[in-house]
């Protein structure tokens, strides 16, 4: 017998959070409530060579971040913020920069207004602005700037640099509690404690509630799910996901996936980044790609088509379909800027590029556009599939280019206006 309950829907619903604005001119980023979960990316330049720094912060927002994060760290760092901002205004690039602060935030910020000004959003790390009385009087003095200037505040605390007074005062209590807990547990409540009270406090010094964005960062993917699970349970601010210090290629992309996966499907998370470490010579926006693709595989937003392409076996022995797959994932990747603005809607597009005929029809009549290309022994046609429907047989050396075609054809007519055909 059928079970009768019907099944959930495999999109996680979102906790409920306040909502932040972070605002560069007419660019108004929504983070949490109803908004999107956001993608957040960090140059790697100098801040102080502010040429170089915008133009990383040109590529990675083109890549598709909505926030980019730069160091502040030096009298000639804070300088140059309102240059970086003037050049990337004039390259016609609005996204909102996010200054990163450790140790002399508060001098950064009083002392270069223009710096305080020009950036959208700081991000404090409360083990990181003083010890004893100077930590209170320090920490006040950037929340005052951030007040002053209506700008939202991340505190987000890394279990790297972790309040050392703050750990060292739970692990006492443990220590004398008549159950007390493994150092584990301690370590944790101490992150979600140091972010709880420096939110509570940014407050009563006058920052919104709502203006107040927090993270709690590991770099072990267990950890990193316990402490988010408990952290939401907490509090209604929205919430920054990232692995700290993921690591290189696959292990990377792996770990920063399989930790931000789950804690997206539970609902929990407002914005994320991929903290990758780049292998040399490779580009930066890796990162990005990776973060735009968690969100996409989850069904949490659609950034570009997607294409659908089978692993092969010993039934595709020819490269064909590999080739195929790659040259239209890299055309439709590098058509998407101009797409974007031409064709509303086009980031929903489905191809399929299979390579023999166990799975090839079936998987091409899902798409939107399907190919299924010969495999070993099959005859040498591929029939191409329009919205389920058998409508083409390709035949030839140049598939490829044939198939490209009809592809731009369907965008066209599937997503141009009037005036645009």
């Amino acid at each position: 017998m059928i079970d009768p309950t019907p099944i959930p829907d495999a999109v996680p619903r979102r906790r409920p959070t306040l909502q932040a604005s972070v605002r560069w001119g007419a660019r108004d980023v929504r983070i949490g409530g109803d908004a999107p979960v956001r993608v957040q990316s960090m140059t790697n330049t100098d801040s102080a060579d502010a040429i170089a720094t915008a133009i990383q912060v040109k590529q990675l927002a083109q890549a598709g971040s909505e926030l980019v994060r730069i160091t502040v760290n030096t009298p000639e760092a804070a300088a140059a913020v309102p240059a970086i901002r003037e050049q990337l205004d004039r390259m016609g690039i609005d996204v909102p920069l996010i200054g990163d602060f450790h140790y002399n935030g508060h001098l950064l910020l009083t002392q270069y207004p223009g710096c305080a000004e020009a950036l959208s959003k700081y991000r404090i790390n409360p083990g990181n602005v003083g010890r004893g009385d100077k930590k209170d009087r320090q920490f006040a003095q950037m929340i005052e700037v951030a007040a002053r200037w209506n700008k939202p505040v991340r505190i987000g605390v890394n279990w790297g640099s972790l309040d050392p007074d703050l750990l060292a005062a739970l692990m006492d209590a443990n220590a004398a509690a008549q159950a007390p807990r493994d150092a584990q547990q301690v370590m944790y409540e101490a992150l979600i404690r140091s972010a709880l009270d420096s939110a509570a406090r940014a407050v009563e010094l006058g920052l919104p509630p709502q203006q107040v964005l927090l993270s709690c960062k590991v770099s072990a993917v267990r950890d990193l799910i316990a402490v988010y699970r408990e952290l939401s349970r907490r509090c209604e601010h929205p919430l920054h996901l990232g692995l700290t210090e993921a690591g290189m290629g696959t292990r990377g992309i792996v770990a920063s996936t399989s930790a931000l996966a789950v804690l997206l499907q539970e609902g929990i998370g407002d914005t994320i980044r991929v903290s990758l470490t780049p292998a040399p010579g490779e580009a930066r926006t890796q990162e990005v790609v990776v973060a735009l693709e968690i969100l996409q595989a989850l069904g949490l937003r659609t950034f570009v088509p997607s294409v659908t392409a089978c692993p092969g076996c010993g039934r595709t022995t020819s490269s064909v379909f590999q080739e195929l797959a790659q040259q239209i994932d890299v055309h439709l990747r590098a058509q998407m800027p101009l797409w974007r603005a031409r064709y509303p809607g086009v980031e929903s597009l489905r191809v399929a590029v299979m390579g023999c005929i166990v799975n090839g029809p079936g998987e091409s009549r899902h798409a939107d556009v399907g190919i299924s290309l010969p495999g070993t022994g099959e005859q040498p046609a591929a029939p191409v599939f329009i919205d389920g429907e058998k409508r083409h047989t390709l035949r030839g050396a140049d598939i490829a280019t044939q198939f490209i075609d009809i592809v731009n054809r369907y965008i066209e007519q599937r997503w141009g206006t009037p005036a645009s055909r």
